[in-house]
């Protein structure tokens, strides 16, 4: 069963990055920056261990081999570097890297450089061992984690069975030189297992991520619809009803029938303050978004938009509420006014932050009395939660009556108010 389950999260893991390698690369590149092993530094960690060859070349240079020797030797150790170079170049997060080596492929590669290591050791001189080097490393590379534990100990007695009868005798075996050498063939093996563990790892825990990711979108989904539900069910059925009732009451009552609409009305708006109560908790108000759609609503109803911002890189909580307060005051004017220009002035004194919306409009007869809207009382307490303080009311204009909206929020908690 644990092995069921690992395998299926080793193809989920897969799918994910070969759908990553066929996109844009950005995730791959994403992970590999994660890792701390960057792409420069992995090839240059791993070619840097072709410092194995410096002892079948130095052997060759001291003892030339005469006949066939020399171009085997030669054409056996482009082989190994090639193989080598080839096998190494992707880096171990490279799902590519995965796709090339499957077993069949990664098993014939390790028997054939095994193979041809121990005939370069066997016929031209013990110095070639050094390769297995190399052999392990490329084993510990595209082998899975028990089979690559397996053929690196196997390298490792190996090179020590090789190494010490290559000697004449046992007290000839020059250990000072063989254990170095089984050391490096062991722990370079290791070391790239490790490596591989680590890609996984990762990868697992990126694909992982992206799946709570998707989750937490889908159920986010999912209770929006319920709230909008609960919200507007029941609340959408008595418009309904009211509104089938009116419709038959309007030749025979026709003012039983006003008291219905005016009913319908009374619930519809209700039902709209509590979907933007609720719509408040699914997304947060960004003030320069609230400025944009200030300028392109005000401008769409005919009226002048001004915009003087003075302050900058505000506290997350302050500038939400001065988007609200934006979007009241330019939905204010749009319903209530008959304003030609509108001015929205944002500034900053370093104690307080202070935001404007000013139009040479005049309220609407039916808006006049000095009562304040359901949009004015929300924003009114969202201010005072910040210590804040509101203010509205006429004040004059180039056409003779203007209204303005202002808000005080301190920035440190405590409003500091300016002489007027």
């Amino acid at each position: 069963m644990e092995s069921l389950e690992g395998e299926q999260v080793h193809d989920i893991s897969n799918k994910y990055w070969m759908t990553t390698s066929n996109g844009d690369g950005s995730k791959l590149r994403e992970i590999i920056a994660a890792s701390g092993i960057s792409v420069r530094l992995w090839r240059l960690y791993a070619y840097f261990w072709l410092i194995c060859l410096f002892f079948p070349i130095l052997s060759l240079v001291q003892t030339p081999l005469s006949g066939l020797g020399l171009p085997v030797t030669i054409a056996g150790l482009i082989t190994f570097v090639a193989i080598y170079l080839w096998v190494m170049w992707p880096h171990p997060l490279d799902d590519g890297r995965r796709a090339r080596f499957r077993l069949q492929t990664s098993a014939t590669l390790i028997i054939s450089l095994t193979v041809l290591v121990m005939f370069l050791s066997i016929n031209y001189g013990s110095s070639f061992l050094w390769l297995f080097i190399g052999v392990s490393a490329i084993a510990g590379l595209i082998l899975s984690f028990r089979n690559a534990s397996i053929v690196v100990f196997g390298l490792t007695l190996l090179t020590l069975g090789l190494s010490v009868s290559a000697s004449q005798s046992i007290l000839l075996v020059k250990w000072l030189q063989i254990i170095p050498l089984v050391l490096l063939v062991r722990g370079l093996g290791l070391d790239m297992i490790g490596f591989v563990r680590l890609s996984d790892a990762l990868r697992e825990l990126y694909t992982a991520r992206e799946e709570l990711a998707r989750q937490a979108v889908t159920e986010e989904r999912l209770r929006m619809a319920r709230d909008l539900h609960d919200l507007l069910g029941h609340t959408l059925s008595l418009i309904t009803l009211k509104s089938e009732l009116a419709g038959r009451l309007l030749e025979k009552d026709p003012r039983a029938a006003s008291q219905e609409v005016h009913e319908v009305e009374r619930v519809a708006r209700q039902a709209l303050r509590e979907v933007r109560e609720a719509v408040a908790g699914y997304r947060q108000r960004t003030l320069h978004g609230e400025l944009d759609g200030a300028r392109q609503i005000l401008e769409a109803a005919g009226v002048a938009c001004t915009v003087e911002e003075q302050a900058h890189s505000l506290p997350p909580g302050i500038d939400a509420i001065l988007g609200w307060v934006v979007r009241e005051g330019v939905t204010n004017v749009i319903r209530h006014s008959r304003a030609q220009h509108c001015l929205i002035r944002i500034m900053s004194t370093g104690e307080y932050i202070r935001a404007e919306v000013i139009n040479d409009g005049y309220p609407r007869e039916e808006n006049s009395k000095g009562q304040m809207g359901s949009g004015l009382s929300g924003l009114t307490e969202r201010v005072a939660g910040q210590g804040g303080r509101i203010e509205t009311g006429t004040s004059p204009s180039s056409n003779g009556i203007g209204y303005h909206l202002k808000v005080e929020i301190p920035i440190n908690g405590v409003l500091i108010t300016e002489a007027r």
